[in-house]
């Protein structure tokens, strides 16, 4: 059931600050006028499952092509003009903030919030909407969900556009989270702060799990800092160069919260998904139309995942852009995505 959005509360990140050099620089300074600007014409929630609600956000030509945008994190909620690889004459852009995060609400709720139930609500919302078939589109955790909603329901798929392939693997978890992963090797600093918090980090659980009680500790002094430095992490390793700022002193406390909350609830619980389950259930997907951009030097999911997808789906396309990291907003990351959406279709196609 729909329900009118009572009010329209921005916790999203400010991603660009002009006293400072780089926060996280818009690729809309650099790649216009080849960007695309969408407005809202609609905002709605959704009621699903066990007490959630889902914002529901449309933008875009409401006759044209739909793509469904699978935000990141878990729990990153919708960032700023997150429309612009898409031509707003061309496509119907619909973006979902997944339970616990953004304007869904109960607000950071990990109770009833796993995969399963993700990919249900993405379902709901399609059916609701009155679509038959839609083009998924995700990045980072969106890619691992655009993946996973493509294997269950690959008749409602046109194509997938997938940035930055997390596979929700262990090696997955390790690479982003222990001393020896490949994040840590490349950010030791960075990731000695990060660590600072815990005493074990012998493996991926045991680093969540001291971090998720600190999350939860009673003192908002404690649970704070530990929030903001897991968010300050991710935000440090997300580019090719890294930030001169810490991303949380200029984010809102509850961006900060779900983000380093659901990202954390997810990956302690293997991200509700068995072991390299993509990988061995991607051949149902394999005459799905597939696009894949990946940062050479992304360091929040290595490349080596999204060549994998590739190999395994023969009519997929990658594009590995060198002089890029994990963020959307690398400029060679941006232009890709860019021309991938513009030359999908012509305008008027029969899609």
């Amino acid at each position: 059931m729909f329900k009118k959005q009572k009010e329209n509360v921005d916790f999203r990140s400010v991603f660009y600050v002009s006293k400072y050099q780089f926060i996280e620089r818009s690729p809309l300074r650099d790649i216009s006028p080849n960007f695309h600007t969408n407005v809202v014409y609609q905002h709605q929630t959704i009621e699903v499952s066990d007490g959630h609600e889902l914002y529901i956000e449309q933008s875009g030509n409401p006759k044209g092509i739909p793509v469904i945008y699978m935000h990141g994190g878990p729990g990153a909620g919708l960032c700023e003009n997150y429309q612009w690889p898409f031509n707003p004459k061309k496509y119907h852009v619909i973006g979902v903030e997944q339970r616990g995060c953004g304007r869904s609400i109960p607000f950071g709720d990990t109770n009833n919030n796993t995969t399963q139930l993700l990919l249900c609500d993405f379902e709901a919302v399609r059916q609701q909407l009155g679509i038959d078939k839609w083009v998924v589109f995700g990045g980072s955790w969106g890619s691992t969900l655009a993946l996973l909603y493509t294997i269950k329901y690959p008749e409602f798929v046109i194509s997938i556009v997938l940035r930055g392939v997390f596979l929700a693997r262990k090696e997955d978890a390790d690479w982003f989270l222990l001393p020896s992963g490949g994040a840590a090797q490349v950010y030791p600093e960075a990731y000695e702060k990060f660590s600072k918090h815990i005493i074990d980090s012998s493996s991926a659980d045991a680093v969540c799990k001291q971090f998720i009680s600190l999350f939860q500790n009673n003192d908002p002094n404690i649970s704070l800092s530990a929030l903001k430095s897991w968010f300050d992490w991710e935000g440090c390793i997300s580019r090719l160069s890294a930030p001169n700022v810490m991303m949380s002193d200029f984010s809102a406390d509850k961006q900060i919260k779900s983000l380093a909350l659901l990202e954390c609830h997810y990956l302690l619980n293997k991200c509700f998904i068995e072991e390299n389950y993509i990988l061995d259930n991607i051949t149902k997907i394999i005459d799905v139309p597939c696009h894949i951009v990946h940062g050479r030097y992304d360091m929040v999911c290595k490349l080596e995942a999204a060549y994998c997808v590739h190999k395994a789906l023969p009519q997929s396309t990658l594009k590995i852009v060198n002089n890029a990291g994990h963020s959307m907003s690398e400029v060679g990351i941006a232009k890709e995505l860019i021309n991938i959406m513009n030359e999908m279709f012509e305008i008027g196609d029969d899609f």
